[in-house]
């Protein structure tokens, strides 16, 4: 239910602040649970330039958006779950629980939150990076090493990082380059087992991608040379793509993902947290796992409080 007259239905047992697969999969398991829930989404997933989603046991190959319209068309059947297109901007608690803000200026009251916020990736000052990202540049092999294995690739890091993800790539392609961007900060002894696997290091500045509607076509660099490339690796920085949680005193672990328990609950009581806001294993079946959790979690919280007060 796409809500209307906002004014009439501001309370709510539980405010879900993303409308991801995270953020879905708790809605499901809590209006499965009877629970009134209210779902704040502005639509702009981290994955929207991702052609296809996999390693997702019955969604293998399908696009992201995809994935979310027939989760979002199930999750909207049961008629206790709301929905709002808009942007989560400030986060109070409260004696009942806790009071949301938007952007557009609405306040939400709700029991308990969940956050599927996810986060928010920090691009390098590289022409062409932000438009191959999720495409042609990419960050995890179990989502899209299949698809570029045995490829000319490459791996965007340096120091432990690029040593100890190197060698995990190396299962996908022996055609692997790493591409420090400078001076390499790896070790002697790391740059001699690369080398003897026939992963090479480049410590030249990228300057640019070439690419074709996001496809990789080489690296250029600042000695104006270039390679030719067919997929590239990154691990680049990230924050946490709402401030909600933090401002709000949740705890934030040394990765800067938001610190949750087994059951997804935050250092904050009363509030959850699933996806990747808290989990570098950044993907859509662990994303969907932690939603269903803390949609379950937040579902036994509320069943025995209201036990022990009948």
């Amino acid at each position: 239910m796409i809500l209307q007259n906002m004014a009439n239905q501001q309370e709510f047992d539980v405010i879900i602040i993303g409308g991801s697969y995270a953020g879905l999969s708790a809605a499901l398991a809590l209006g499965r649970a009877l629970r009134k829930v209210l779902v704040i989404d502005a639509g702009n997933p981290c994955n929207k330039q991702t052609p296809h989603s996999h390693n997702f046991l019955t969604q293998d190959g399908k696009t992201p958006k995809e994935i979310s319209e027939i989760a979002k068309s199930q999750v909207a059947n049961y008629n206790t779950i709301s929905f709002v297109n808009d942007i989560a901007i400030k986060g109070e608690k409260n004696v009942s629980g806790f009071e949301i803000t938007t952007a557009e200026g609405a306040i939400f009251k709700g029991r308990k939150l969940i956050f599927g916020t996810g986060v928010k990736d920090i691009m390098p000052n590289i022409e062409g990076f932000a438009a191959c990202w999720g495409i042609s540049v990419i960050h995890c092999p179990y989502c899209h090493g299949y698809e570029v294995r045995n490829q000319k690739t490459g791996l965007f890091a340096n120091g432990d990082m690029a040593y100890e993800f190197g060698k995990l790539l190396w299962n996908w392609t022996k055609e692997l380059t790493i591409y420090t961007n400078g001076k390499s900060t790896l070790s002697v002894e790391q740059t001699k087992t690369l080398a003897n696997k026939n992963i090479h290091i480049v410590e030249k500045e990228i300057v640019k991608i070439n690419h074709e509607h996001g496809k990789i076509q080489e690296l250029v660099f600042s000695d104006y040379s270039a390679q030719k490339l067919d997929a590239l690796y990154a691990k680049i920085p990230f924050i946490q793509h709402s401030d909600i949680p933090q401002n709000s005193g949740c705890e934030i672990t040394e990765m800067g993902m938001l610190k949750v328990d087994m059951m997804q609950k935050t250092t904050i009581e009363g509030v959850f947290a699933a996806g990747d806001s808290t989990n570098m294993m950044r993907s859509v079946a662990n994303a969907v796992y932690g939603g269903n959790m803390a949609g379950a979690a937040v579902s036994k919280e509320l069943i025995a409080e209201e036990f022990a007060k009948a």
